[in-house]
């Protein structure tokens, strides 16, 4: 049933419906309403059979649900931002033992400078760990992915990070459909760990590799990551029969059937993008969007095949590797290589910088004008006259700066 509910109140309710057996909770805005709501949903008995572990880090926070995983627990935490690099020791490990731990990841800039709005730089840091990404485009797709995030982390025994914009979702109201304890129990079953540690019964979990065998350990980390692709696929068809509304999945199409030009995103930014298309069509532009649900594993096949009639694709990016430039861009790039003349990687929003329909309207009619360059890394609504001023004083040689202030304002030595 639909209700007026909070983003990260809603992700609460449905977390707590999935039956973990272990919460582990450490607070940073904007996930603390999560662990905050799941620490009522414990004390009232809403969520019965859980250990509720108030911790005192986000490093103890992983390190709890990794501990309580391996013995075969459901565990689950939810972090953002800074709690989310300061995880960054432990999540290789999680991935590297095979442990089905959910972990919300509400979106948030990392710094310098400290920023708390939103953008996708905290996750992106992350993205090679070994854990599986899904992006939600909508509070609703925030529901249903971490009751989906559940079946595919134990069907794969491989963590799972749901990724929900922060403050833009987190933080807004809205009408959810939640589903109920008869629903979710219907669609995820009881947890039965692939491996489970037991003094009755020991094994070594783990253990050191060498030179010897490091390698295939790698290579077979990677194959499982890209075996998971089809899991993914499955759940989201699977849930989609369940609940009926379509959800999850590798990709989402948005009005590109013959479209020339498709703008390719993740995450809450498709809302105005989405508006934008329409209003093209309207207008008789063939243009449409494309939304990437699952980031990691990367599903190559699904964005070639969904990019097959585009002539020109627009990356729309909330993060970028600095020296480098695209993220998501190029994985498009790999994924259309040789098939799409000209990929546009245009980043957008960072630190919470509204993306609006105007300006996603004005990028497309410069990209369809052909006023943008394709081999250059664009930043949208970019203020040129100030980067441009700081980029001209850092180019001041400092020996000169440094004579420059020796002098007091008569001219004559200090």
């Amino acid at each position: 049933m639909r209700e007026q509910v909070e983003g990260s109140r809603a992700v609460a309710d449905v977390v707590a419906r999935c039956r973990p057996h272990v919460v582990a909770a450490y607070p940073i805005s904007p996930q603390t309403h999560i662990v905050e709501a799941l620490s009522d949903h414990v004390r009232t008995g809403m969520l019965t059979g859980c250990e509720y572990l108030m911790v005192e880090s986000e490093f103890g926070a992983i390190s709890a649900c990794l501990g309580a995983s391996v013995v075969g627990a459901r565990s689950y935490t939810a972090t953002a931002s800074q709690g989310l690099l300061y995880m960054a020791e432990a999540l290789p490990n999680v991935s590297g033992l095979g442990l089905p731990i959910v972990m919300t990841v509400a979106n948030r800039a990392i710094g310098a400078p400290i920023n708390i709005w939103n953008d996708h730089s905290d996750v992106m840091s992350q993205r090679d760990c070994g854990w599986i990404q899904l992006f939600a485009e909508s509070n609703q797709e925030a529901v249903d992915l971490h009751v989906q995030a559940f079946a595919i982390a134990e069907r794969c025994s491989l963590p799972v990070m749901v990724c929900m914009d922060g403050f833009v979702l987190t933080h807004a109201v809205e009408a959810i459909d939640v589903p109920d304890q008869d629903q979710v129990d219907a669609f995820l079953p009881p947890f039965v760990p692939r491996q489970v540690l037991d003094p009755n019964d020991p094994v070594t979990i783990g253990a050191m590799v060498g030179p010897d065998a490091f390698s295939e350990v790698r290579y077979l980390a990677a194959a499982h990551q890209l075996l998971a692709l089809d899991e993914v696929r499955s759940v989201g068809a699977e849930f989609e029969r369940s609940f009926g509304r379509a959800s999850g999945g590798l990709t989402h199409h948005y009005r590109t059937e013959g479209a020339e030009t498709v703008v390719v995103a993740m995450g809450s930014v498709l809302g105005a993008v989405e508006d934008v298309v329409d209003d093209l069509r309207d207008e008789g532009v063939a243009v449409g969007a494309l939304a990437v649900t699952c980031f990691r594993p990367w599903p190559f096949d699904e964005v070639r095949d969904a990019l097959s009639t585009a002539s020109r694709v627009i990356v729309l990016e909330r993060a970028f590797a600095v020296g480098s430039g695209a993220i998501l861009g190029t994985d498009v790039r790999l994924s259309v290589l040789g098939r799409v003349d000209q990929v546009f990687e245009v980043v957008a929003g960072l630190g919470g910088r509204p993306v609006t329909r105007a300006s996603v309207r004005a990028l497309l009619d410069d990209v369809l004008a052909d006023r943008v360059d394709p081999h250059a890394l664009h930043f949208l609504d970019l203020d040129r006259a100030l980067v441009e001023h700081e980029l001209e004083a850092d180019a001041v040689p400092r020996s000169v700066v440094s004579a420059s202030r020796g002098r007091n304002p008569g001219g004559g030595a200090r």
